[in-house]
Parts: structure tokens; sequence; C-alpha cells
């Protein structure tokens, strides 16, 4: 591992960079100034959460579009539009003087964030590594648990002595002058793979297929019921994690406790994951990779004692780095790297809506007397299902790989 690192430092670092970034568009980031958004515009809980829904919805929309961008150039071509724009949305938030200047930051935070910089970096990863893709997705997925653990403390520092709106001008100011600058150093060659990866990589990469064709494709809506529950569950699970917490009786500082726990299941079992992506591929790990989340939505269903919080916080650490690499690394080993950006453009932009439907349609129920542990139980049983379905199909994605053309 040590020599791969060391090989490929260049190539994984730009992708651990773009996925550290990319946290500015995350949902956990922009809620560190909910409070003071919905205070300045005098929204109520209900109304900030369909403005954020409304354009987040938008953002997955647009992604399926500019996603494909990634098949006309490479990464470090588009990325000096994606960071100043992005930069540029970073203070439009801050400074927003009315909703639909609002609306607009939320959208495009969302789509160059969460949506275009995390896809660009899977995307150039994907398409370097082939033999090595598992071990090479694992190493730029801890990017995400980086900006979890270190931006919060540093948003909410400068928020207690400069005000929240400072916290959004230093993330535009990182974008500008980090990550847009050493990105560009680190990018500007492409990998070149090595002869002895030449016959790996051909059997690792799916039949190429179009956009087109993966949207006709029955297996593609299969695989979207396994691999639309962790965004939709994980999401839905941490909004409304105050319901939760007091529902349940638990503290808050100990609800809170529980989230380095997390953060280090998911860093050591995604590169467990790409281990195992490397040895067998992503395809055989499908039928598996649901299995500790189903766990999880069970244990936060059913489990009342403050102890249940850190198994449910360890198990979904565990489901985080095992779905993050393994989807990192699916679309090209079922549809090739020939059109990725657009196969995964679609792909993500479901995923981006799914994170905006969860919160809404769970809060909903909440509201019409289905509790959230209730419906943990009822989200495990969805994860079984869905393990049920991606068994049936594997078998036909494993023999459908194996006789693509040369």
């Amino acid at each position: 591992m040590h020599s791969f690192i060391r090989q490929n430092a260049r190539w994984l670092g730009g992708g651990f960079l773009l996925t550290f970034f990319s946290s500015f568009g995350q949902t956990f980031f922009i809620g560190l100034s909910g409070a003071e958004l919905r205070q300045k515009f005098s929204l109520s809980d209900g109304e900030f959460g369909a403005l954020y829904m409304m354009a987040t919805i938008l953002s997955a929309v647009t992604l399926v579009f500019l996603g494909r961008s990634l098949d006309h150039w490479r990464g470090v071509q588009i990325t000096p539009l994606i960071f100043p724009a992005f930069a540029g949305a970073c203070l439009l938030l801050a400074f927003a003087p009315d909703l639909l200047t609002l609306f607009m930051a939320i959208y495009l935070l969302r789509l160059l964030g969460q949506g275009m910089l995390s896809h660009i970096a899977y995307t150039e990863i994907s398409r370097w590594f082939s033999a090595n893709r598992g071990r090479a997705t694992a190493l730029i997925v801890p990017g995400h648990q980086a900006g979890e653990a270190l931006l919060p403390i540093l948003f909410t520092s400068l928020s207690l002595g400069f005000g929240w709106q400072a916290g959004w001008v230093l993330a535009a100011g990182g974008l500008v002058l980090l990550a847009w600058p050493i990105t560009q150093i680190l990018w500007r060659s492409e990998r070149q793979r090595s002869s002895d990866e030449a016959a790996p990589a051909r059997m690792r990469n799916g039949p190429d297929m179009t956009a087109g064709q993966v949207v006709r494709d029955p297996v593609f809506y299969a695989l979207l019921c396994g691999v639309l529950a962790p965004p939709f569950i994980g999401t839905s699970l941490f909004f409304h994690q105050d319901y939760l917490i007091a529902y349940r009786g638990y503290s808050s500082l100990a609800f809170a406790s529980a989230f380095p726990l997390m953060a280090v299941t998911t860093v050591l079992f995604s590169l467990i994951s790409g281990q195992l992506i490397d040895r067998f591929g992503a395809i055989r790990l499908l039928p598996f990779f649901l299995i500790p989340l189903s766990t999880a939505c069970l244990v936060a269903g059913t489990l009342t004692p403050l102890w249940g919080i850190y198994i449910f916080m360890s198990l979904i650490g565990l489901s985080y780095g095992f779905t993050a690499t393994l989807i990192g690394a699916l679309w090209p080993e079922i549809y090739g790297t020939a059109h990725l950006g657009s196969v995964r453009a679609i792909a993500v932009a479901a995923m981006v809506a799914s994170t905006a439907i969860g919160p809404g349609l769970t809060g909903y129920l909440i509201d019409q007397g289905v509790s959230l542990p209730g419906q943990m139980i009822i989200m495990s049983a969805w994860c079984l299902m869905a393990c049920g379905v991606l068994a049936m199909i594997t078998p036909y994605l494993v023999k459908r790989s194996a006789a693509k053309p040369e």
C-alpha cells in the first residue's frame, strides 16, 4: 500500500482534495448556517427545508447534463470553471439579499460541491485506475470524513469570533487560493497505466455503454434500488437527529461523541472494501454491501439504551466506508469508461435527489405519527430486499462483463 500511494500520490492527492472541498456543498456544512439563514429571511423549519429540497432536486437535474462534460474534457480542464463558480456561490450564500438569491446560492453549492467536485474526483480516479480501482477509490473517500471532522470546528470557531459569514468567506478563499492551484499542479498530467496493468484493466471494465443505453437498461434500475438506500437513509436520519435524541431521551453530547467513532470506522472499512474490490471485483460484492446498513437501521429502530448509539454509529461507519468505495468502482465495471462521465452523472444525480427527498418524506411521516425508529425498521427491510434483488442480477452482470467485445 505504501509503495502504491508513493507512486500515485499526485493523482490520489488531487482526488482527496476534491472530496474534501466538496464539503462546502454538503448538507452538514450548509446546515451550520441554517439557524442564521432562517432568522435572516424569517423562514420556518419547514419552509427552509422545502427551499433546500427544491434547490437540491434542481441541482440533481442539472448534474445529468453538466456531468457529461467529463466525457469530452479532462477534470483538470473543468475545475478552473468549477472552483471560481463554487467560491462565488459561497459568497452568494453569505450575503444573499433576498430569497431568490438564497435559492440560487444553495442550488449552486449543491450542484458544484456535492455534485461536480465529487463527480470529477470519482470519475477521473475510476478512469486512471482499473486493476487497483478499489484501492485508489478507498484512498480518496476519507476526504469526505476529513471535511466532516475538521470544517465544522473551524467554521464554528470563526463564527463565534467574527460572525457566521466569515466562515463562508474563508471557504471561498480556500477554494480559489488552495484547492484550485494545488489541483491544477497535481493533475497537470494524466496517469498512464503500466504494462502489467493492461490485462487486468480490460477485465475490470465492463462493455462501454452510452447514457441512452444505460437509461434503457432494466438492470440499472435494479441497481438503483440498492444504491439509493445509503444516501436516502443516512441523510434522513442525520437530518432528523434532534428528533431521535428527544424521542429516546439521549444526551446531545453523548450522541455527538459517537461521530468520531463513525468517522474512524468509515475510513477503516473504506480501505478494507478497496482491497476486497481489487480482489473480487465490485460486482461480486453487490449482494452484501447493504447488510451493515440494514443492521444499523435495525439497531436504531430497536435498541433504546445509550450504548446502542455507539453500536449504531459503528455500523453506519462500516456501511459508509463499504458503500462509498464500492459505488465509486461499480459503474466502470458495469458500463465501461468510454462514457463514464455521462453514466456517473445520471447515477449521482439520482443519489443527490434521494438526499433531498429522504428528509422531506421521513419528516412528513413523523408528522403523520410514524416514529423515526419505526421508519428505520422499514428501511432495514428495504435494504434486505435490495440485497435479494442485487443477488439475483449479479450473475447476469458478471456474465455480461465477461462477454464484452475486446
